[in-house]
């Protein structure tokens, strides 16, 4: 199932991404609270998070330009205010993730901190890489703060860690953070993806360093240890199956200890096998 869902994001987005994305990328959808103070707030297709703290929430990822309105009434829908959002992280910079994100910013007042790789990927609201479907650029967002690998991002009680893991983007990363549930101490992680989505393996002079950079991500999350796995394109993690089982009273719903190293482990045997095809090619 995961080769056939990633085949099929491949194939959207080496078409023409933004005029082919699926319709589910800005379909509404319902939120609805995950673990701990995690809720989701994103679209049917791609995912946002929203983490509620003693001081305010934090706000992961915001999907496409047209997804800005649908995160919006979500977070409303919870009974929270757009104005409590005070920081805003994101996975990588891509339209798909961060095209909504200078809208949200705008309307919350929240700080975006990114990582030094994507910084100027979202100040100009164009990405690097050269892909084999062009640039697809998306509203630039000022970045306020840059993240320093391992070191928590802290707001009221709460900290979630970036954990840099380029390659997909050059500054594409994933995040980590403990929550309790009913009295059990969960791992979660919001890994980054590692897909290879139409980069340019071979001869990338927008992004030389890519392949050593998706080999060092996948032997760095090889060692992540997580139990609730929460993806950016939710039906890799089946992040909305899950919480249609965790609604109908499943309180394991979401606890999946090893969902994350066979997401790392496909993805890495995809990773290879474009790497193969493209030097073929080259």
């Amino acid at each position: 199932m995961m080769r056939a869902l990633l085949a099929l994001c491949l194939a959207l987005l080496t078409v023409s991404p933004a005029q082919a994305s699926p319709d589910e990328w800005s379909r509404p959808h319902a939120p609805f609270r995950i673990v701990g103070p995690i809720h989701y707030v994103g679209t049917e297709g791609i995912g946002v998070y929203l983490i509620r703290t003693s001081a305010g929430l934090i706000l992961l990822d915001g999907g496409p330009k047209e997804a800005a309105p649908i995160v919006e009434a979500n977070i409303a829908a919870l009974g929270f205010k757009l104005r409590d959002v005070k920081i805003i992280i994101a996975s990588h910079a891509h339209w798909d993730h961060v095209a909504a994100l200078a809208a949200l910013k705008r309307d919350s007042g929240a700080r975006l901190l990114a990582s030094a790789g994507d910084r100027q990927a979202l100040a100009t609201g164009t990405p690097p890489s050269d892909t084999d479907y062009g640039v697809v650029r998306f509203p630039a967002v000022p970045v306020d703060g840059v993240l320093t690998d391992g070191k928590p991002v802290r707001l009221g009680d709460t900290a979630i860690t970036p954990i840099l893991t380029p390659g997909h983007t050059p500054g594409c990363t994933t995040w980590t953070m403990r929550v309790v549930e009913k009295g059990r101490p969960l791992r979660v992680i919001f890994p980054c993806s590692l897909t290879v989505a139409g980069n340019k393996l071979v001869g990338n002079k927008g992004y030389p360093g890519i392949v050593g950079d998706y080999r060092a991500s996948f032997a760095r999350l090889r060692k992540v240890k997580a139990d609730v796995v929460l993806t950016a394109h939710p039906e890799f993690a089946d992040v909305l199956g899950r919480g249609q089982k965790l609604a109908a009273g499943d309180p394991q719903a979401f606890i999946a200890p090893d969902l994350l190293q066979k997401i790392v482990t496909e993805q890495q045997q995809d990773f290879d096998d474009e790497l193969a095809e493209q030097e073929k090619a080259s």
